[in-house]
């Protein structure tokens, strides 16, 4: 079919339908001098290869887009990632931010949750609640959704060594709302392979922390299907120092690896694959990055369909949450921080995000002020409802110099991920240390630029000022510590120690076994074992991994 045909029949067909479904939006896309947005701008004329390098929104290869009518249809999700001190604290943050128009939560965790300890353990002094909010047990989970209607809200929980734990606490915590496992949706991040190459919060090695995120996969696909089990990260490989197509080829070639992982544990490529999603961040270059969330899309749906066989198009299909670069956030002048997240927030939208957060002026100093995340919120929805960027499909498709970096990207991340693979793939690779050494030549070139001035960056190393000390930071005081703390000795001493042990065996019993894991852990979880000790247990049984040192 020629293009105006090509049109036709995709605005009659799928799109029709999807806008039976999707009556949030006005039918109204106008602009301020009365000009009618048409739904989707496409070349009046044939050319050779459109079909197969763009094609329509909602079709392979989605360069265009996931979704037939994107934000026609309805907005991306606006997340605010938040979560410190104690679970308490945390969940009045969440109230306020839902009260102030956010569509679903996003939950930090400090690190002594990420990394498998309890408030209580040595490992854990000092950073109890600093960085997210801490969860020792079921009780605190309990204490961080109170009041919040699992079965309304999306949930998205950035955590990976420890992600089988915290699901399960989710589920548990669905059950004691009257809420079943088959209605709940979000996502946890469960990326392992990128904290092993740029980010460092992995517990086990990696053959045990991939059996972990297999089985999460097959317990998931038949006990909660909504949920997203994976949220494949180039997020923190950006922020670790690589460039845009280094963070598109290692983070699809992470995917690669957890799609041969999946399918060599017996499970279906199109059971699983449409629950893949991926975390992409979003940089200053406003173009590259739009650029750069094209080709992503195209190359994976070309390697699920071409690589592994997969026949549905929800297997297909690129879904990825964006979050701003907290790397580009200066301490000087942190007004100007709000410039930089709307030029990013601006590139996930018009890039297609399935849902995103924007960081707020203030997290270069310290944990956002509720006035600086009301304004990260605002940002997303100033783009969302007066920008105009939203009303028509795809808006930058076309532009010359947007096709030709999409096509740039593509081929340079295509090559990376061919190295990758003769090196035997993702995890031999980072074995190898072959990654973390290409991220840090780019941190390393990156850093010289702004040293020799060649890269401006505004109040920094130009325009910079005299500032006075900032005040009206938010601190988590030392007094949290002491209360988690506090809080764990009483979920202690009013557990039953005989149930507890008794789950903590079968649980082990399990890990030295082939059983999937998630029953076990679910079942320790509801007995109100910790997340350290169900977590040590895997330590006994998987070892640790030791970081692999580049040279």
């Amino acid at each position: 079919m020629s293009i105006p045909e090509t049109k036709k029949a995709w605005q009659d067909g799928v799109v029709a339908k999807n806008v039976a479904k999707s009556p949030e939006r006005t039918p109204e896309f106008r602009t301020s001098s009365n000009i009618e947005m048409e739904r989707c701008f496409t070349p009046e004329f044939d050319y050779p290869g459109y079909d197969e390098q763009l094609g329509f929104p909602g079709l392979y290869p989605f360069t265009r887009g996931v979704q037939p009518t994107m934000y026609r249809g309805r907005f991306w999700t606006m997340r605010q990632y938040a979560g410190f001190g104690t679970a308490r604290e945390s969940n009045e943050r969440y109230k306020y931010l839902l009260q102030a128009g956010q569509t679903g939560l996003s939950v930090a965790f400090d690190l002594p949750t990420q990394m498998g300890f309890d408030s209580d353990a040595a490992m854990a002094a000092g950073e109890v609640g600093k960085v997210g909010v801490a969860i020792d047990s079921l009780a605190d989970m309990e204490t961080l959704f109170d009041g919040i209607p699992l079965d309304k809200v999306s949930t998205s929980m950035t955590i990976n060594s420890t992600a089988a734990i915290l699901l399960c606490m989710y589920i548990a915590v669905a059950e004691k709302q009257g809420v079943s496992a088959d209605k709940i949706s979000g996502t946890i991040q469960n990326d392992i392979l990128k904290e092993y190459m740029a980010r460092g919060t992995y517990i086990y090695p990696p053959k045990e922390s991939m059996r972990i995120i297999t089985d999460i996969f097959g317990y998931c696909k038949d006990h909660v299907p909504k949920w997203n089990t994976i949220s494949i990260s180039g997020y923190h490989i950006r922020e670790a120092g690589s460039s845009a197509v280094q963070e598109v080829a290692f983070t699809l070639a992470d995917g690669i690896a957890y799609v041969e992982a999946a399918i060599k544990a017996g499970l279906n490529v199109d059971e699983f694959a449409p629950r893949l999603a991926f975390f992409f961040n979003a940089h200053n270059n406003l173009l590259e990055e739009v650029a750069k969330f094209r080709a992503a899309r195209r190359i994976w749906a070309r390697i699920m369909k071409e690589r592994f066989g997969a026949k549905d198009p929800k297997s297909q299909m690129l879904r990825f949450h964006t979050q701003t670069a907290g790397c580009t956030l200066t301490a000087q002048q942190p007004d100007n921080n709000i410039m930089r997240v709307t030029i990013q927030a601006l590139a996930a939208v018009l890039g297609g995000t399935q849902s995103l957060h924007t960081n707020s002026r203030d997290e270069a100093l310290a944990l956002p002020t509720e006035d600086s995340v009301r304004i990260a919120l605002r940002t997303q929805q100033v783009i969302a409802y007066e920008s105009g960027v939203a009303d028509s499909i795809d808006p930058l498709a076309g532009s010359f110099l947007v096709e030709s970096l999409t096509d740039q990207v593509e081929k340079a991340a295509q090559e990376y991920i061919d190295k990758i693979d003769k090196l035997g793939g993702a995890v031999e690779a980072i074995s190898r240390g072959f990654q973390q050494k290409e991220i840090q030549d780019s941190a390393y070139a990156y850093q010289k630029s702004i040293e020799s001035s060649d890269m401006v960056i505004v109040g920094v190393n130009k325009f910079a000022v005299q500032e006075p000390p900032p005040t009206g930071l938010l601190r988590v005081k030392e007094e949290v510590e002491i209360a988690q703390k506090k809080s764990l000795a009483a979920v202690k001493s009013g557990r039953d120690v005989t149930a507890v042990q008794a789950a903590l065996n079968t649980l082990e019993t399990a890990a030295r076994g082939d059983d999937n894991l998630m029953p076990h852990i679910l079942n320790a979880v509801k007995s109100y074992a910790t997340l350290g000790e169900i977590a040590d247990v895997f330590r006994e049984v998987f070892g640790k991994h030791h970081e692999t040192v580049v040279l």
